[in-house]
């Protein structure tokens, strides 16, 4: 027992499991003196977990692009960042029309629902024209293809954009009527912070609905099994991957808008980061997994805001919230050893 237990245990194997140590072990001592220490009260830990609740939806609706498409045709679309990237750089000028108009601040929510229509719109067309030109004619091709294809994608994408809309930052403008906090007790709630949260579930549990309760949802989660019986049972297959990325790039452009609205400044690079931390989000929560995208990039963005006060800021470490990245990382690492699937991914069994 003694010598087979030695045979599946490998040198990488520990040195995993002790990388898994040291992270837990930081994360459970540092969380442990900063509470002693008091150093935030209440307001402050609700505040924090706001601000992660709010970028961790728009973490959501980007990775559930990710998420569909790999459930689908088990390829990774790198090019998803700039799917995300071209909505709102887009949405830009028609809100910025509004906005010398003085019809943005006079009728709010019909200007964002226009302008959110035409980032999703936008977005939309984008991950259509990628899944026609660039994925579709490689589709029967070596995994490794579509993947260079998809990261070459990005690039292209980038460089138009910066070629089109030019390379600056360009700022959207403030709405009046999202101005200022919303107040609850200790609760303090900027009503940008609230609109991100709302507009993030609600087009989550839309998105959750069309896959789950509708017939094309269904056509969906067939073709994702098996793509092959999918076309003997009469499932338009083609159809089917097209809606699929048609729902990504919508779900994106959404996100750009709210994404926008945490942090008003768009440019070509700005999907770079947001992109990266949605499919970390989406590996977290367990890729190919709607629910999973979710609960994925709730954690991530929770840790994002929670983990450098809470892990570090009682060790005297100067400046937590620059190693926020780092954290959120670090976690997903410590995660995946114990769960490789993610946190709601399929479980694989040995086969003998």
């Amino acid at each position: 027992m003694l010598r087979t237990f030695r045979q599946r245990i490998t040198p990488t194997d520990v040195i995993i499991w002790l990388i898994g140590l040291v992270i837990a072990v930081v994360v459970v001592y540092g969380s442990i003196v900063t509470l002693s220490k008091g150093r935030y009260d209440l307001e402050n830990w609700v505040d924090l977990t706001i601000s992660g609740l709010a970028i961790g939806g728009v973490y959501a609706l980007i990775a559930l692009g990710y998420t569909v498409v790999y459930g689908i045709l088990r390829m990774i679309n790198f090019a998803h960042s700039e799917v995300f990237m071209s909505g709102p750089f887009t949405a830009v000028f028609l809100a910025d029309a509004l906005n010398r108009s003085g019809f943005l601040n006079r009728q709010p929510v019909i200007s964002l629902i226009l302008i959110t229509a035409l980032s999703m719109f936008v977005s939309m067309c984008i991950a259509l024209l990628l899944e026609r030109v660039a994925y579709r004619p490689l589709r029967n091709a070596p995994r490794l293809v579509p993947l260079i294809t998809a990261i070459g994608a990005s690039f292209f994408l980038q460089y138009t954009f910066r070629g089109l809309y030019g390379s600056g930052i360009r700022a959207y403008p403030d709405i009046a009527a999202l101005a200022g906090d919303l107040n609850w007790g200790p609760i303090h709630i900027q009503r940008t912070q609230l609109v991100v949260i709302i507009g993030s579930l609600v087009m989550m549990l839309i998105l959750f609905g069309i896959v789950q309760l509708t017939k094309v949802g269904k056509a969906m989660r067939a073709v994702s099994e098996d793509k092959e019986v999918s076309a003997l049972m009469g499932i338009d297959v083609d159809r089917i991957i097209v809606i699929t990325f048609a729902l990504g790039g919508a779900s994106a452009g959404a996100a750009g808008i709210l994404y926008a609205l945490l942090f008003p400044v768009v440019n070509f690079f700005m999907g770079f980061f947001p992109g990266l931390k949605a499919f970390t989000a989406a590996v977290l929560g367990g890729i190919g997994s709607v629910p999973g995208a979710f609960v994925g990039a709730m954690v991530l963005g929770l840790l994002e805001s929670l983990g450098p006060d809470l892990f570090l800021g009682g060790l005297g470490i100067q400046s937590p919230h620059q190693l926020k990245d780092a954290i959120a990382f670090a976690i997903l690492v410590f995660i995946l050893i114990f769960r490789p699937t993610g946190i709601l991914g399929e479980k694989i069994s040995d086969k003998a």
